[in-house]
């Protein structure tokens, strides 16, 4: 490991996170819990591993790779990027990079010194806990990993495998999701819930926000900011552009991912996507949308999953319309509408045809406030603490 550039002294009462996301990424669970955290207590986020041929297929994971492997990459927050042997994820390497990742984590901890109060992983794939001598173990289970293996190119009975150790090995197991806490409870396990939150503080002055360039379209405007990949239903974004309806599209696109039927969508006359933004300019796109659009498949990964964008849009003080999804149900507000497939497209139309009060966008901020980010982390540190407390632990 490189030599550490990181800040002084000793980090008492250390939260490590090993993330499912670089710290150069775009902002996920993962980032923002960090974040703060990192107000309460200091913070080791860990990337995942990273071989040195990635860039060659990522060109963002060269960021990782530059400089030393732990510095401090903000306030209250030091960053480690394990760099591991080629191809870390295949079945013959996975446990040499966990042996690997382990050193790193071990070595991490001791030059930063300190008690390390919890690891805090969202890794499926490695069994990590003990590496730290922390107090606290956490499996923080994000998604349904086992259903959407496919979709994120592994195996997926090595990951069923891997992940039931995982879990198995940690002292306390929480899920993001309620379908994924109810599915660990069916195979015998104690599963906690800590949903994902929302970025409230960085959508309060959506209306002063600078307007960009790229997205001229008359209003009102449906918007969906996201990913567009195999868990869009991408017919229910043509049925809401075949209405007439303007429709704001911004995100990145995987390649493979429907590439002639989506060029089409983009190419109507009431349609822009606008690709991927970075998170400081998401103000700006989400200005402009009146409905934000949550259209996901019905998948098993799908239904394991919880949106962060439902929060977001409703932080921004935006109508939501989503397909029915337990994390949605989960939520309880008629906040969000939740549509059929058949009928989602008319509701999108008549949100678009009601006007946003200052009395509804209020509610609708004050109701992302209570599943903010900052919630998040206290109910983790709450978590956390109370297992601690625990005399026969």
């Amino acid at each position: 490991m490189r030599r550490a550039h990181a800040a002084p002294g000793r980090w008492d009462d250390l939260i490590v996170v090993c993330a499912a996301n670089s710290y150069d990424g775009a902002r996920m669970a993962d980032s923002h819990l960090a974040g703060h955290l990192a107000r309460r207590v200091p913070v080791l986020y860990v990337d995942p591993p990273v071989s040195p041929l990635a860039p060659v297929r990522n060109p963002e994971a060269a960021a990782g790779l530059r400089g030393p492997r732990l510095r401090l990459a903000a306030p209250g927050i030091a960053r480690l990027t394990p760099v591991v042997q080629p191809f870390p994820y295949r079945p013959g390497t996975a446990s040499l990079t966990c042996a690997v990742t382990r050193g790193y984590l071990r070595r991490a901890a001791a030059r930063l010194g300190g008690r390390v109060r919890a690891v805090i992983s969202g890794w499926p794939q490695y069994p990590v806990f003990g590496s730290c001598r922390e107090e606290v173990g956490v499996y923080w289970a994000h998604d349904d990993y086992v259903g959407g293996a496919e979709l994120m190119g592994l195996n997926g009975k090595l990951l069923a495998r891997t992940e039931r150790r995982v879990a198995g090995r940690a002292d306390l197991l929480l899920a993001a999701n309620p379908l994924v806490a109810d599915s660990w409870r069916s195979r015998g396990f104690r599963a906690g819930l800590i949903p994902f939150g929302a970025d409230v503080d960085a959508y309060l002055a959506v209306d002063a926000a600078v307007r960009p360039a790229d997205a001229q379209l008359p209003g009102p405007v449906a918007g969906f900011v996201g990913r567009i990949n195999d868990r869009t239903d991408l017919s229910l974004l043509e049925a809401v552009a075949g209405q007439g309806c303007s429709l704001l599209l911004v995100g990145p696109k995987d390649a493979g991912f429907e590439p002639a039927r989506f060029a089409a969508l983009a190419g109507r006359p009431n349609v822009r996507w606008v690709g991927a933004k970075p998170s400081g300019e998401l103000p700006g796109y989400l200005r402009l949308i009146d409905v934000g659009l949550v259209p996901y498949r019905d998948t098993p990964f799908n239904r394991g999953s919880f949106p962060l964008k439902t929060l977001e849009y409703l932080a921004a003080g935006r109508a939501v319309v989503a397909t029915d999804l337990p994390a949605i149900r989960w939520l309880a507000t008629d906040l969000i509408s939740v549509a059929r497939p058949a009928d989602f497209a008319g509701q999108v139309a008549a949100l678009l045809r009601t006007p946003r009060t200052p009395a509804i966008t209020a509610c609708r901020r004050e109701f992302a406030a209570r599943h903010s980010w900052a919630r998040r982390a206290a109910d983790m540190l709450a978590v956390i603490a109370a297992y601690q407390r625990q005399p026969d632990r």
